[in-house]
Formats: structure tokens, sequence, C-alpha cells
């Protein structure tokens, strides 16, 4: 089983943005806490933190938003030919840049270029945690096998002395496909009847005292964020899987090749 978890800062606690005229957006009204919870971890809980809460604590609609945007990406069936490439780690890749570029008669820094598609591709399957501090690395992919059909995730993170998370360095865990699909709409729908619920209260209170807040605007904020979700998933990544596996191979190296992809 897979959940992405969550809970929101008290309506009174969020904290306002902007010094002397404070305001707060749909985005700002999301502040809270959030983890993942999967086979037996608990994804994003801190280390070194004394709190009632010690999970990563931002914006809820920056979690969200991330989840919707990956989703896409993370439901299209990885081939097996390319299965060595997407549970690599790019710290493994073997591809010296100098002699790539030697070898070949293209600009390797080209966007169109097979080696810059593969990377993208394979970055493509990362949460973004870049507004983090020591930042995890977390990457998701479909494998379908037979009767099997799951979503690998694979969880990095260095302990820096002062930032480190309980699951410790490296996770790697498989969950059905029809489990992450349902985790990542209740996480939709739990926030969005949240989100409601905050923007109603806001509604019949008439804002906040001293903060400035564009009530109509919120609610049409919420509506079309209700949304999002079905947006994207209505999205096809229509990846070129001959080009994936020859911009793999240099990546990888001798030790794993990743032949002509077969669909």
């Amino acid at each position: 089983m897979i959940d992405f978890r969550f809970r929101l800062c008290p309506l009174d606690e969020v904290s306002p943005w902007g010094g002397d005229q404070p305001s707060l957006s749909w985005f700002g009204l999301t502040e809270g806490w959030y983890w993942i919870e999967v086979g037996g971890h608990e994804l994003l809980r801190r280390t070194r933190l004394d709190d009632p809460f010690p999970y990563v604590d931002y914006y809820l609609a920056r979690f969200s938003e991330d989840v919707n945007l990956l989703a896409p990406d993370v439901l299209e069936p990885v081939p097996a030919e390319l299965q060595p490439f997407i549970a690599s780690d790019p710290d493994e890749w073997a591809c010296n840049w100098l002699e790539f570029i030697g070898d070949g008669d293209k600009d390797p820094n080209a966007p169109d270029h097979p080696v810059v598609t593969a990377v993208l591709w394979h970055d493509a399957h990362a949460m973004d945690f870049g507004y983090l501090r020591n930042p995890p690395h977390l990457r998701l992919w479909r494998t379908v096998r037979g009767d099997r059909d799951e979503i690998t995730l694979d969880w990095r993170h260095e302990d820096d002395g002062e930032i480190g998370f309980t699951a410790g360095p490296v996770v790697r865990v498989g969950v059905p496909t029809a489990d992450y699909l349902e985790a990542v709409h209740t996480l939709d729908r739990k926030l969005m009847t949240a989100m409601r619920q905050r923007v109603e209260e806001l509604e019949r209170r008439g804002g906040r005292p001293g903060v400035e807040i564009d009530l109509p605007g919120l609610r049409r904020e919420h509506e079309d964020r209700t949304q999002w979700l079905a947006r994207n998933l209505a999205r096809s990544p229509k990846t070129d899987w001959d080009v994936i596996a020859e911009g793999a191979r240099p990546l990888l190296g001798d030790a794993h090749r990743a032949g002509p992809p077969t669909t």
C-alpha cells in the first residue's frame, strides 16, 4: 500500500506573506506537513526534530502539484530493455562526456540529442524536492511483466549531520499500480475537500483581520484547481523508446546495455 499523507496548519496559524501589507493566496493557505507511507516506511519523516509532526513542513499545494504532474510519466510502462536504465542512479552512469563528444557528430548539449533526451526522460520520473535543504531524491516508474503491474519507488538520501530522514539512505519498494493511482486520487480529493472547507470558513468570516485575501479570487482558483488532476492525467507522454534506448547506452556503459526496446 501507498498513501500520500498530510496535515494542514490550523487556519489562524497560517503565516501571511509580505511585510507592510500581509496577504494570503490559495497556495499560501496550504501551509502544513506531508509525508509518504509505503512498504512500512515513512518517507519525508525527519530525524533530529522534536515536534509532534516531524515531517517536511511546506505548502501542500506544491506537493500536490508535483504528484499530479509526475503521474502521467510514472504511469507509462517502461519497456523491459530500459529497466536497467530507469533503475540506475545518475552517479552510476559511465558516460565520459569528453570521449562521447569525440565519437559523435552532434552537439551532445543539443536538446534533441539522444543522450540529452534519455537524461531528461530519466529525470521526468523524479519528485522535485529542490525547495528543501539537503533534499532527498525520489523517483517512481512503472513495470508491467505478465500479471505483475507495479510502481517502483526509489528513495535516496545522504544525511549531512543536520538534515536527515528516518527512512535512511536507500529505500526501494514496489506497490501495485492500482494502489499508486488510488493514492494520487485520494491525495487530490482530501486536499480539495480540506481547502474547500478552508475557503468556506474564510468566506463566512469575511477573511482574516489584518491579512489581505481576495475571497472571490480564492473561490475561483479553488474551483479551477479541482480540475488540475484530471487535466494532468489526460496527458500522454508519447515517449520515443528507440531514442531513449540510444541515449541510454553510453550512459550505462558496458555493465548494463539497453538494447532496442520491444513493445
